[in-house]
């Protein structure tokens, strides 16, 4: 190496002055790799990498990149991750790296993980659903702080395991999984089905055997119609988008991998059809109150009928559109569909990395 190269690298260096003798020392910077799963982990990391660092250090001690890789794909085993995210720091010159997944991680005991994290290697695994789904660039900007100011020290009496406890540990992974689903973003794949429901309401609101049907059901009929309505959309998703996870095997491991991801997948499904339910619910009533005079409905069937009466025809019209125009319409977005599924983001993974090794 020649010397002007050695005194550009020297300049570009961080430096600290030191308090007794007045000299600036020459610090080299921690280089830390950020390796994310595709979609929304890499979009954290990215979101993260100008990290800030605790109060009285040079924020240029830590340089941090990022790379996008499936590095988890087909195993939830943190010492396969650990090969993976070595590989990557070899190549690419890291002094420690940190892996982001959208995935469950379990310890040999079965016991679901936060973080783990391998001192020797400086190598560690930080499981963004274990963090609850709540507050996640915070969470994650502390927790990523905490793994590299600990493996970047060698005296650190940082935890290197951090299991989920077994009382609510589970839930708190089920909350984070369906949340990184964002079943939110399930209305605009279901458009059509939405369009379709809401065409079907509307002709159905000034339909007078609808008027008496209403009229004639108790409460706890329409909860039922309600109830069945939302199941059949959600199990007609299921089937069409394929969306049921089986075990790759007979182990008790994978069997529970596949009810973790089928139970966030149902619950994924139910959240955002339940919003498509509520939207076409709003939406009939405004319309039934605009079109809709109770007192001609109550002289066409000889009843006496108020404004009350015209939320319980939305309701029930509610439920019978989105049977009769969701089930009858095809989908706007499979993509949109498939990203509530654990099990096809992992397809889909793997699908890359295939790519990536030919």
């Amino acid at each position: 190496m020649s010397p002007s190269t050695t005194d550009d690298e020297d300049s570009n260096a961080p430096r600290l002055l030191c308090g007794r003798s007045g000299y600036l020392l020459t610090v080299k910077p921690i280089h830390v790799g950020l390796v994310a799963d595709p979609a929304a982990p890499t979009q954290m990391a990215h979101r993260i990498k100008d990290l800030d660092l605790p109060k009285g250090e040079d924020r240029e001690f830590w340089d941090i990149e990022v790379v996008s890789e499936p590095f988890t794909t087909g195993s939830e085993d943190v010492h396969t991750a650990f090969a993976r995210l070595g590989d990557q720091a070899h190549q690419h010159g890291w002094d420690l790296v940190i892996g982001l997944t959208e995935l469950p991680l379990r310890d040999e005991d079965g016991r679901y993980l936060l973080i783990e994290a391998d001192a020797q290697q400086r190598t560690a695994v930080l499981s963004l659903p274990a963090l609850g789904g709540l507050r996640m660039h915070a969470r994650t900007r502390h927790a990523v702080r905490a793994l590299v100011r600990g493996m970047a020290d060698p005296t650190s009496e940082d935890e290197r395991r951090v299991q989920l406890p077994r009382l609510g540990g589970r839930s708190r992974l089920l909350a984070g999984m369906v949340l990184a689903n964002r079943p939110w973003l399930l209305v605009p794949g279901l458009k059509s089905a939405l369009v379709a429901a809401l065409a079907t309401g509307a002709v159905a609101t000034i339909n007078s055997t609808v008027w008496l049907l209403a009229g004639s059901l108790s409460w706890w009929r329409l909860m039922v119609a309600t109830i069945a309505s939302i199941a059949l959309v959600i199990a007609w998703l299921v089937v069409d988008g394929e969306l049921w996870d089986r075990p790759d095997d007979n182990s008790p491991e994978a069997r529970e991998r596949s009810r973790l991801y089928n139970i966030s997948t149902l619950v994924t499904l139910t959240a955002g059809v339940l919003i498509c339910y509520l939207a076409l619910y709003v939406v009939n009533l405004v319309w039934a109150l605009f079109v809709l005079d109770p007192s001609v409905m109550g002289g066409y069937l000889n009843a006496s009928l108020g404004y009350g009466d015209l939320f319980v025809l939305a309701w029930f019209v509610a439920s019978a559109a989105t049977v009769g125009g969701g089930l009858g319409s095809g989908l706007e977005s499979d993509e949109a569909i498939r990203a509530a599924a654990y099990s096809k983001r992992e397809e889909q993974r793997r699908n890359r990395l295939g790519r990536q090794r030919t």
